[in-house]
C-alpha cells in the first residue's frame, strides 16, 4: 500500500470510532462526567473540608488530578474494549486482517480512538472541575505528555482485554476487578507519604501512580515520585503493550477461530 492508502485506511478506522461515541455521546460523554461532579461533590466538598490540607494544598485541589486522570483511563480503556470486541464478534474484523493494509494501521486507528474519547472527555472533567476548585497550570507541557501517554497506555490494555473477550462479560471483568482497585490505590484520594512504609513500597507497584504523580506535578508542581521517572516507567509499558499487541495482531491469537 502506498502512504496515501494508508492515510486513508487510518483515518477511516478514526472516523468510524469517533462517531462511534459521538453518536451516543449522552451514554459514551455524560455519564462519566456526572460520576466526577459526584466525586467533586462527596469528596471535595463534604470529605475535605474534614480533611484540611494535603501536600500543602486544599484536599479538592489535590485530587482533581486524580480524578481527572481516572477518567481518561476509564473511558480511554473502556472505548477501545467494547469497539474492538464488537468488531471481532461481528467477524469484520478478520475481513480487515486479510486486507493489504498493515496491522500496525488497525491499531493504531482504534488507539486513537480510544485517546479520542479519553481527552474529550478529561476536557470535560477538567471544565467542570473549575466550579469547584481553581486550578492553575504548572507545566503545560507535562500535563499534555501525560494525557495523551496514559490514554495511549489503557486504549492499549484495552485492545488486550477485547483479543481475549469470549463475551461481552469478558470485558467488564478486568476494569471492575483490576482496573477500579488500581486506580483507587494509584494515589488519586491521598499522598503515599502518608502509606506505612511498606504500603507505600508496594504502591510503586501500579503504574497508574506514576500517572497520577505525574500528571498532579503538571497541575500543581508537586509529585511523591520524580516525574522523569513517571514517564520513563510509563513509557516502558507503553512499549511493552504495543509490542504484545502487534504480536496478537500478527499470529491471529485470540482473533481468528
Amino acid at each position: 500500500m502506498s502512504a496515501y492508502e494508508i492515510y486513508i485506511a487510518y483515518a477511516t478506522i478514526v472516523r468510524k470510532e469517533i462517531q462511534r461515541f459521538m453518536r451516543i455521546w449522552v451514554q459514551t460523554l455524560l455519564p462519566p462526567s456526572i460520576i466526577m461532579v459526584l466525586y467533586f461533590i462527596i469528596f471535595g466538598n463534604l470529605i475535605g473540608t474534614r480533611i484540611g490540607q494535603m501536600g500543602g494544598f486544599d484536599y479538592m485541589q489535590f485530587i482533581v488530578p486524580g480524578l481527572i486522570m481516572m477518567s481518561v483511563i476509564t473511558n480511554s480503556y473502556g472505548n477501545v474494549v467494547s469497539s474492538f470486541y464488537s468488531t471481532k464478534y461481528q467477524g469484520s474484523l478478520e475481513e480487515m486482517l486479510v486486507s493489504p493494509m498493515p496491522n500496525w494501521v488497525i491499531l493504531a486507528g482504534y488507539i486513537t480512538g480510544g485517546v479520542a474519547r479519553g481527552l474529550a472527555v478529561g476536557t470535560i472533567v477538567t471544565s467542570l472541575s473549575l466550579f469547584f476548585t481553581q486550578l492553575e497550570i504548572y507545566n503545560l507541557g507535562i500535563i499534555i505528555l501525560v494525557v495523551l501517554m496514559t490514554s495511549i497506555l489503557f486504549s492499549l490494555g484495552g485492545f488486550i482485554n477485547a483479543v481475549f473477550a469470549n463475551s461481552f462479560d469478558d470485558i467488564s471483568i478486568v476494569p471492575t476487578f483490576i482496573l477500579t482497585p488500581l486506580t483507587y490505590l494509584g494515589g488519586v484520594f491521598y499522598s503515599i507519604d502518608l502509606l506505612p512504609e511498606f504500603w507505600a513500597g508496594a504502591s510503586l507497584l501500579n503504574p497508574i501512580l506514576y500517572m497520577v504523580n505525574a500528571f498532579r506535578y503538571g497541575i500543581l508542581g508537586v509529585s511523591d515520585i520524580a516525574v522523569s521517572y513517571a514517564l520513563l516507567v510509563v513509557s516502558v509499558f507503553i512499549v511493552a503493550l504495543f509490542s504484545y499487541c502487534m504480536y496478537l495482531l500478527n499470529t491471529g491469537k485470540g482473533i481468528r477461530k
